[in-house]
């Protein structure tokens, strides 16, 4: 693995096919936690720690258990079942270390189990049969990316709160044009790199 290799990776998860901004995978957190940037910036250091920790032990999962033993079959229900306990280790240690944070995230916190982007990013690093490294490598850049996203999108809704927005388009009907444009932004994004 090249030193060039790892960047465009990186890259490649990062911006040209962000987890949610063009796989659409992920949205229910995206839309859900993202009316503040602390909050959203919670979300996202939790979806990259993780996703990580997620991708890693089901890429030994899969090549030492589901592969050797032809059980690909199970390979949705044990990464369902990996996700699912860290989320419950995430959740324990934001409820007494960060309960501010806790609190704001709400019921988007145990959302995380079922938020696809996570289990997306797994099995994409499987299908894609990449090795360890790479697959550390590209959730950690495909968290970031979530993150990224995220972000940006709570920084425009926040701006939006003070913004004189016509009557018909106040609410959800604003973000959800908001978050159209932030997609068709990072689509200049698309002919970077080709994986």
């Amino acid at each position: 693995m090249t030193l060039g290799y790892i960047f465009t990776l990186v890259i490649y998860a990062m911006l040209i096919n962000n987890v949610v901004l063009m796989q659409f995978l992920g949205i229910c957190p995206f839309i859900g936690v993202s009316k503040k940037l602390n909050t959203a910036l919670g979300m996202g250091g939790a979806v990259i720690f993780v996703m990580t920790l997620a991708t890693a032990i089901t890429w030994g999962i899969n090549a030492g258990l589901l592969k050797p033993f032809e059980l690909e079959y199970l390979t949705t229900i044990a990464f369902i079942l990996v996700i699912a306990s860290l989320v419950q280790f995430v959740e324990i240690f934001m409820k007494k270390m960060m309960p501010p944070l806790y609190r704001s995230l709400g019921i988007f916190l145990p959302l995380i189990t079922t938020n696809c982007a996570i289990l997306g990013t797994a099995i994409l690093a499987i299908q894609r049969n990449y090795g360890f490294a790479e697959s550390l490598i590209y959730a950690i850049a495909t968290g970031i990316g979530f993150t990224i996203a995220i972000a940006l999108f709570a920084s425009l809704r926040e701006r939006l709160e003070s913004a004189k927005v016509p009557k018909i388009f106040e609410g959800p009907a604003i973000s959800l044009i908001t978050a159209g444009i932030l997609s068709m932004a990072f689509m200049g994004f698309a002919g970077l790199v080709r994986m």
